[in-house]
């Protein structure tokens, strides 16, 4: 993950005059959690949990997909490295869980 993540979120919270407690209930997020992500104690977080933080932040979502070290939309050779490195040895729930994902994005890119 990339070490300005947390600083981010944490800035970006602090702009918007915002507790972490407030920040749990309009995401349902627990506060520790919230807390481990802006002091970079989270190594992986869920794309879910950004969308979540993007929503409520009111900043990009492609842009805290980026800072927690995804991949850029349209770059096919960073996509294929991550691809590579993360996809391989999947656990069963981790593969329902990235099914799940890819149908909703996929549902979602067919209602715009």
């Amino acid at each position: 993950m990339a070490s300005n993540l947390g600083s981010f979120l944490k800035r970006t919270r602090e702009e918007k005059d915002m507790k972490l407690r407030v920040v749990e209930e309009l995401v349902g997020i627990s506060n520790a959690y919230l807390s481990q992500l802006e002091n970079n104690k989270i190594a992986n977080p869920s794309p879910k949990v950004l969308h979540k933080l993007a929503g409520c932040y009111g900043v990009s979502y492609v842009q805290l997909m980026q800072l927690a070290g995804y991949p850029a939309p349209g770059h096919d050779e960073t996509a294929k490295k991550f691809r590579n490195s993360h996809l391989n040895n999947l656990t069963k729930d981790e593969e329902d869980k990235l099914s799940e994902y890819l149908l909703f994005l996929r549902t979602k890119k067919q209602q715009k």
